[in-house]
């Protein structure tokens, strides 16, 4: 594990000791998350078609406290809210193939350093499940915040390589859905090394305002 993520960790663990902690979707203090805001963060999946050969199953929308609660755990460095957004990311990977490989979105070494852990992979490591790193960054794409569906398109085309993977499946997992430019670029690496089969999951989706394509259905659970 990363030096600078223990240190870290140790500093904001000794810091909570301190400092009363804030419920990172309302601020109600005392609580990682509160009961209200656990209850947002309870699955309700919906399948999106990104392409004909892909789709993504998103737990959450990205609205309200799951916003809020991805956020602090990406950009404020609140670990612990891994566990409390697992459940929603377990639920949608049950469906998974038992045989296929489960892999997340890779973050940029500017992000990793930055941060000092990987999201994706903390909140994947939460739902009990591995990552086996299978993507990595062939050049570095800028931030996609801001971006239309196209420019995003245009940014991350070709920025990923897959290791050997012939034959087969993978589900490629990421934080949240917007265009799903970055998931059809993993999926394109990961069939181009050779993947039997690719599809998606992520944590949250964006509410659709022109941005994604397709059809959307709500998965009954």
């Amino acid at each position: 594990m990363d030096v600078r993520f223990l240190v870290t960790a140790s500093l904001r663990d000794a810091l909570t000791f301190w400092l009363p902690v804030a419920c990172a979707g309302c601020g109600a203090l005392d609580a990682e998350v509160c009961e209200g805001c656990r209850r947002a963060l309870v699955p309700r999946p919906v399948r999106r078609v990104l392409a004909p050969d892909l789709t993504v199953t998103s737990a959450l929308p990205f609205a309200g406290p799951t916003a809020r609660v991805v956020r602090a755990l990406k950009e404020e460095g609140r670990t612990p809210l891994a566990r409390a957004l697992a459940p929603a990311l377990r639920e949608v990977l049950r469906g998974a193939p038992p045989d296929a490989l489960i892999t997340t979105v890779p973050s940029t070494r500017a992000a990793l350093r930055r941060r000092g852990y990987r999201p994706v992979e903390l909140i994947l490591r939460r739902a009990g499940y591995r990552d086996r790193r299978l993507l990595r960054l062939r050049r570095t794409p800028l931030d996609q915040r801001g971006l239309d569906r196209d420019a995003r398109r245009r940014n991350v085309g070709g920025a990923f390589v897959a290791g050997p993977v012939a034959g087969i499946p993978v589900v490629l997992v990421d934080d949240v859905v917007t265009t799903g430019a970055t998931l059809l670029e993993g999926a394109r690496a990961l069939r181009e090394a050779g993947a039997a089969t690719v599809v998606a999951v992520t944590v949250a989706h964006t509410p659709r305002h022109g941005g994604l394509g397709g059809e959307s259905e709500v998965i009954d659970t």
